[in-house]
């Protein structure tokens, strides 16, 4: 079945030209604007030089040679945009089972066998649009390792048991972890169901219920031959590597097939006439608080970076920098965490920083509020409102705006701080077209007041805003934001200063213009079951 399937999408013929040329395959590879290298004239006892059938794949090379570790990044432009209707799930779980699933060699469990006397991972991670397959080896262990990790995406064994495991692990995720007892990523995931209801961005890249309960073995086999070809891939090496080693790593990806089934185009986020709130109602000691609100800039666009330096202004991840952690956290205790951002964020790890490689053709504003007391949770809520309107009002003081100037200029390094990482960031670059550390450098010396203003009035407003709260109570959250009733915090402790305790009496009255019909109260439970059928609304713009 699936033999005829790809035959019928042309793919079969192609990766058979592809795999029979690289055979014959000599020294050079492909080149990219990251590397590239001339052929050097072959000798008449030479193999041929190797030519690729059809276009290479991108790539992305960062020599060291004294780093004693090599990383490698394989990078493909897929994800849930590409999930067929009803069938939610299925990019990220194709991912799976090439990360944590045996190859036609080896089972998995063999796979990880192989990996431990390397000291090494393979790490698999994805989002809207891109799966990324990525580990760090010490460079004596480079080739066994690249052959391991090379297999895996190449010579899956798409197993039955692997399949039940990975669909399980991604309903566990969704069902017990998302629902159960990660409250901040609930209501991150909870949030982009209102802002992005309809699009491809409006669930878990994970999936949902039905979706993943629709998926067999079979689309799974097929969504891998159609989406991982040569078109959609970027290859990155970094480290201290032998000379060659990248350049045959790369054509170890000829038996891919050249093109399959194009990049979805995207539709623009769906219009709303005012603020949509979500309430989350679930058994929980805390309330987490994320709000959005969509924007038509990526890090292409010259307005990215000063729109940056108002972000970090406002709220740093997991520092002391921004506004609305002094001023929530520092000066009234209210929670753990108050940040802010512009593009999607996934937190790599334990570490305060963002993944690379999750690039998305379209972004957003969000503020997260992390996790707040229920008793101050609006409170909490028209607190991070009350900042941001005062700094589209007022824009960035001019200490602050010097002030985080100097902090990004520096803190910029730490994102690329190790080899994978500036790998990451150098692929990424090489996707979206402009190089984020190396724009900042350049840009934030010669960065004025006034064009952060700008971008801050343009882009920023506390209208139109997608909010998620998740809570207990629910009905009583939602009539206190329906009546429109001032809400007080509450202080555990005495001696607050008084123009602390003067400015929250304009907090607890500040204005939160919602109606009824857009508030709306939904169990847990209910949750991810499938993916909105709500379209985004008609739109003069293009689809991206």
């Amino acid at each position: 079945m699936i033999a005829s399937m790809l035959l019928m999408a042309g793919l079969g013929g192609r990766r058979a030209r592809a795999a029979g040329e690289d055979a014959g395959a000599a020294t050079k590879a492909p080149s990219s604007a990251a590397s590239d290298a001339s052929a050097k004239p072959a000798s008449s006892k030479s193999p041929p030089p190797f030519r690729w059938a059809g276009d290479p794949p991108k790539t992305v090379f960062l020599p060291s040679p004294n780093n004693p570790l090599v990383a490698i990044r394989v990078l493909f432009r897929v994800g849930a945009v590409d999930d067929p209707k009803g069938k939610e799930g299925l990019a990220a779980l194709t991912a799976e089972m090439l990360g944590k699933g045996g190859t036609r060699a080896r089972s998995y469990a063999e796979v990880l066998d192989a990996l431990y006397p390397l000291a090494a991972y393979i790490r698999v991670y994805g989002d809207k649009e891109s799966v990324v397959f990525e580990g760090m080896v010490h460079r004596d262990n480079a080739e066994k390792y690249a052959e391991l990790l090379a297999d895996q995406i190449l010579n899956p064994r798409f197993a039955e048991d692997d399949f039940t495991r990975n669909r399980q692990d991604a309903l566990d995720y969704i069902t017990k972890t998302l629902r159960g007892n990660a409250d901040e990523d609930l209501g991150k995931q909870a949030m982009a169901t209102v802002l992005y209801a309809g699009h491809p961005y409006g669930y878990p890249s994970q999936g949902t219920v039905a979706g993943l309960n629709a998926i067999t073995l079979d689309d799974v086999k097929l969504f891998y031959a159609l989406h991982y070809t040569r078109d959609r891939l970027v290859v990155g090496v970094g480290g201290g590597y032998a000379d060659g080693f990248a350049d045959a790593f790369t054509r170890r990806f000829a038996s891919l097939g050249h093109k399959g089934a194009p990049q979805p185009r995207l539709p623009p986020p769906p219009r709303r006439a005012g603020t949509e709130i979500l309430i989350v109602d679930k058994d929980a000691r805390a309330n987490a608080i994320s709000i959005g609100r969509a924007l038509p800039i990526t890090r292409a666009s010259s307005d990215f970076y000063p729109l940056t330096v108002a972000r970090s202004y406002l709220g740093e991840h997991r520092t002391f920098n921004g506004v609305l952690m002094n001023h929530l956290r520092g000066n009234r205790g209210l929670n753990y965490g108050d940040y802010a951002y512009i593009e999607n964020f996934i937190q790599d790890g334990w570490s305060t920083f963002p993944l690379p490689n999750i690039p998305r053709r379209e972004q957003h504003f969000e503020i997260w509020l992390r996790p707040v007391p229920p008793a101050n949770s609006l409170f909490a809520l028209r607190a991070a409102l009350y900042e941001t309107d005062k700094l589209i009002r007022e824009g960035i003081p001019e200490a602050g705006f010097q002030a985080t100037k100097t902090f990004l200029m520096n803190y910029a390094d730490l994102w690329i701080q190790d080899i994978s990482r500036r790998l990451g960031y150098a692929m990424d670059s090489a996707i979206v077209g402009k190089d984020l550390i190396k724009e900042l450098h350049e840009r934030l010396p010669k960065m004025k007041k006034a064009e952060v203003d700008r971008v801050i009035k343009k882009y920023l407003g506390i209208d139109k805003l997608a909010i998620a709260i998740v809570t207990d109570k629910g009905a009583e959250v939602r009539s206190k934001l329906v009546d429109g009733v001032p809400t007080p915090i509450t202080y555990d402790t005495a001696g607050t200063p008084p123009e602390i305790l003067a400015e929250d009496k304009v907090i607890e009255k500040f204005p939160l213009p919602v109606k009824a019909d857009n508030v709306k109260v939904v169990p847990v439970d209910q949750l991810f079951e499938k993916a909105s059928d709500k379209a985004a609304a008609p739109t003069t713009a293009a689809a991206k």
